[in-house]
């Protein structure tokens, strides 16, 4: 028996060797009972680009018939995003999402998302990971059966989540754009909602291939540079877009191939928001977001709360207060006005909005915010490491913590997630192990991106890395 464990947003494996049908089976069983435990009755179940998406939501759905309970099943893949929305607006219990994110193409994975339409809350996950048979019990109900007894119905969550947008947005200022826009699907399932929505841009990687061409669908910049390339010799492009594998994430460029990350779009989305839109609220982001973000919030007079890693935090926050935007740095970002979830796409829209109600380039936004909380950049490095020597360096960041990283001399240690250590004027070291793998995380920000470099590299010959 494969033991399975959900992680911090719900199970992933590889297909064929742990993401088997079988496997699927018990997976959706324990959903089935946890589902009934509550008394629930309806769920939305899809599935995004990846190899044999349509069979595992057909075995999520034959299970939960099996159960007795209604399935509105997607037809086509779709992005998580379009299942956390899809039931809000059926009024479902439980979203089933089939997919492995970023993760790369030989894996697949089974999320949870609530009824408030975002991450289901981590007890609830471990309540069904409870739940979860050394073998299925039942056998999947044919879904001609589901569908004669009214336990099935086949629902277009793709065109929900258009009609969403179109009505959360002022299209025709956004298709001004017309072709100054590039959007890289990553071969993910934003593409045929993005070619919908705007249909001038320019795009790529926009076909069905499960492969991926053997890359992990992560919107960063090193699995972008064709993206950027082409923003560079295009100089009509405004703005480059780009999606992971199933349109929850966002990595985006400026004018010139300049890659945004996660930590500028979200101080654009709270000038938005705030400045702008004049919404009021608590910002929420993770530990390894900029501190800018801090700095802009209290300047609004905003409140402010530092979450671990990892967006299901943030969700949590988001499902019983008024949050006006929160965020993570890996392109996980959610606003006050739409469901409690990562949406890449949604986000584009208002970043895409924010510039068509100005009249300013991504560029000179940015220079808005830099005005308000000084110029930054941030790198990250995921440092191979052995796992003996990953725990040595934990460990010293626990009982003796580095004084300082070459001549950058450390002013304070903060643990929420990691160690972060903060140098004083804008600049900070965040080292965090990965739980599954032999990774040693080291982030920085500092002025500019040379500075953050050098200030990596003097991380990473502290620690011998």
């Amino acid at each position: 028996m494969t033991k399975i464990k959900f992680g911090t947003d719900g199970w992933r494996a590889i297909i064929a060797r742990d993401y088997t049908v079988d496997n699927v089976k018990r997976v959706a069983e324990a959903t089935a009972i946890w589902l009934k435990n509550q008394s629930a009755t309806q769920v939305v179940i899809g599935h995004d680009c990846r190899f044999g998406g349509e069979m595992f939501a057909e075995t999520a759905t034959g299970i939960m018939g099996a159960y007795g309970l209604k399935v509105f099943l997607a037809k086509g893949f779709v992005s998580t995003p379009m299942v956390s929305l899809g039931v809000v607006k059926t009024g479902s219990d439980l979203g089933i999402v089939i997919t492995a994110s970023h993760n790369p193409p030989s894996y697949n994975g089974f999320k949870l998302k609530s009824r408030l339409g975002g991450p289901t809350i981590p007890s609830d996950v471990a309540a069904v990971e409870a739940e979860i048979p050394e073998v299925c019990s039942v056998e999947p109900m044919d879904l001609e059966t589901m569908e004669a007894k009214g336990l099935l119905e086949y629902t277009d969550l793709e065109n929900i989540y258009i009609e969403h947008i179109k009505d959360s947005f002022d299209m025709d200022a956004i298709r001004s754009y017309g072709n100054r826009i590039a959007y890289d699907a990553m071969y993910g399932a934003g593409m045929n909602a993005m070619r919908a929505l705007l249909p001038d841009a320019n795009f790529l990687h926009a076909e069905y291939n499960p492969s991926f061409m053997g890359q992990a669908p992560e919107p960063i910049h090193r699995n972008l540079t064709e993206l950027s390339e082409f923003i560079a010799k295009h100089d009509h492009i405004a703005l480059g877009i780009a999606n992971d594998g199933d349109a929850d994430r966002i990595g985006m460029y400026d004018s010139s191939g300049n890659f945004v990350d996660s930590h500028h779009i979200l101080l654009l989305l709270l000038l938005y928001q705030r400045k702008y839109r004049n919404m009021d609220g608590k910002v929420v982001i993770t530990f390894s977001v900029t501190e800018k973000m801090k700095k802009m919030a209290r300047l609004f007079g905003l409140p402010v709360e530092v979450t671990p890693i990892g967006f299901k935090y943030i969700a949590e926050i988001m499902a019983r207060e008024d949050v006006i935007v929160g965020g993570e740095e890996s392109g996980g970002l959610a606003v006050k006005g739409h469901i409690p979830e990562r949406d890449g796409i949604y986000i584009a829209f208002i970043i895409l909005e924010f510039m068509a109600k100005t009249g300013k380039s991504i560029e000179e936004l940015i220079q808005e915010v830099y005005d308000m909380v000084g110029p930054f950049a941030y790198d990250r490095d995921d440092v191979h490491v052995a796992e003996e020597r990953k725990q040595e360096i934990i460990k010293v960041c626990k009982t003796e913590p580095y004084k300082k990283f070459g001549s950058y001399k450390v002013d304070s240690v903060e643990t929420i997630d990691g160690f972060k250590f903060i140098i004083g004027d804008d600049r900070w070291l965040l080292i965090r192990p990965s739980g599954t793998e032999p990774v040693l995380r080291v982030y920085a920000q500092a002025p500019d991106l040379a500075e953050t470099r050098q200030l990596l590299d003097a991380a990473r010959a502290e620690l011998g890395i």
